[in-house]
């Protein structure tokens, strides 16, 4: 396709969308909308105001939030006395506060349930969530939509041509590629386009990390090359690391953070182009494989290849806490969005880790039940295949004793990502796990 078609995924700003049509969801109307919301707690109302405006405004206006909240305290014999009032913002920020403390208690305890099934005809080694949808790749020829709750397929992105696929995101309304020494763009709503750079845009890209309308690519000589969707062109070339860039993060204040195979971490102002701060771990051999940035505290996490997770805050350029966390490379690590409790870490060993964000300690280690048999469901015709359930075990410091010491058969956790008591992990082989935490 010719490089016109971005004009149609970038529409110039004076340019009016169109509307969408009307579904049916958006036919309900409010008063119907109120009677579903009613049955709903206040965890999956946080939810269904995440899902569109016309459900956020529903469920504001008719303060469902403050009503479910109220009688969550009452519950609790926390006192919110009968007519009291709190403002929208108190409500929501207290609800927030309800739901993250909820998904730090699944985590650490109760029990788990694993969903698996091949999502993919070879291996693949990434995914990343969004609002409930997961999309995975990386080893096969497509890329792949899934529901995170459903474990339903939904859409499927095919690649070009024979370019590799190296890493990718997506938003609502498009899915973003770094193919080979180029950028590919897929668009999610309406027709179905598809914009590719030209080829030998990038030099060995190794990572990428996108923010609308910036794509920042980590490369084999060390340079963070900043892609611009609107101009098709490179618009910043930085130097951060005399070896090759593993990984990248960004902040909303435009830093861009990328550690190196080498071991250190840089951060860059893209504004300036000028490097604001140097990091590194507690052993420079270590190189870094994993970068995580939690806007919420302002606090940055490193995984190495030595197993060690690292914190830093970030105004101070302050190191926290460095801890061996697993004893060998920790391949990816996340959080859910506003937790300021809990970081999910997974490696080469298979094991699913839960650390505490303040302190690095270990609050749980989770591995699947292999011993017991599992059971499986069918999904709806043209989906996905058959769904295998099994349990979760939850190790004591004994059994992670004798982890160390054995060799594992559990295939690597590849990457991973949080969403709402659930874990999503891709392992390099052909299947796709959801953890989903019960809690007590």
């Amino acid at each position: 396709m010719e490089p016109t078609a971005s004009a149609a995924l970038y529409p110039p700003p004076s340019q009016k969308r169109r509307s969408a049509s009307t579904t049916k969801a958006d036919a309900l109307g409010n008063d119907v909308l109120c009677m579903i919301f009613a049955f709903l707690d206040f965890v999956q109302l946080i939810r269904c105001s995440a899902v569109c405006k016309s459900w956020c405004a529903a469920i504001n206006k008719l303060k469902l939030l403050q009503i479910q909240y109220q009688k969550q305290r009452q519950l609790e014999s926390a006192g919110l006395h009968d007519g009291a009032t709190c403002s929208e913002r108190s409500i929501n920020l207290q609800m927030e506060q309800l739901a993250m403390e909820r998904q730090r208690l699944s985590l650490q305890q109760g029990p788990v349930d694993v969903f698996k099934w091949k999502g993919h005809s070879v291996g693949f080694n990434k995914c990343r969530m969004k609002m409930g949808l997961v999309l995975t790749g990386v080893g096969d020829k497509v890329m792949r939509l899934w529901s995170a709750e459903s474990c339903k397929g939904l859409d499927e992105y095919c690649l070009p041509d024979k370019a590799p696929l190296i890493d990718f995101d997506f938003d609502e309304g498009k899915v973003v590629g770094l193919l080979g020494t180029r950028m590919c763009i897929w668009r999610r709503i309406g027709t179905r386009d598809l914009f590719s750079s030209r080829d030998g845009l990038f030099t060995s890209g190794l990572c990428m990390r996108y923010v609308d309308p910036l794509a920042a690519v980590g490369c084999e000589d060390g340079k963070v090359r900043i892609y611009d969707m609107y101009s098709r062109k490179i618009s910043q070339i930085i130097k951060m690391h005399p070896g090759s860039v593993s990984c990248l993060s960004y902040t909303d204040e435009q830093l861009i953070i990328s550690g190196s195979s080498h071991g250190g971490i840089s951060m860059s102002d893209l504004s300036s182009d000028q490097r604001v701060a140097t990091l590194r771990t507690s052993s420079y051999a270590d190189g870094i494989k994993c970068l995580c940035f939690n806007p919420a505290s302002y606090l940055l996490f490193a995984g190495s290849t030595a197993g060690h997770a690292s914190c830093w805050d970030l105004r101070t350029s302050r190191r926290l806490w460095d801890t061996r966390v697993s004893p060998n490379v920790i391949y990816s690590m996340h959080h859910l969005q506003n937790d300021k409790s809990t970081l999910v870490i997974g490696g080469i060993d298979g094991v699913l880790r839960v650390i505490d964000q303040d302190s690095g300690e270990i609050i749980s280690r989770y591995i699947v039940d292999e011993n017991r048999n599992p059971s499986h469901r069918s999904t709806s015709k043209n989906q996905n295949p058959s769904i295998e359930h099994k349990q979760a075990i939850r190790l004591s410091e004994d059994d992670q004793d004798r982890l160390y010491l054995t060799p594992s058969s559990r295939p690597p956790i590849t990457c991973l990502c949080v969403g709402m008591q659930k874990v999503v992990t891709a392992h390099g082989n052909k299947h796709i796990r959801v953890w989903k935490f019960r809690g007590k």
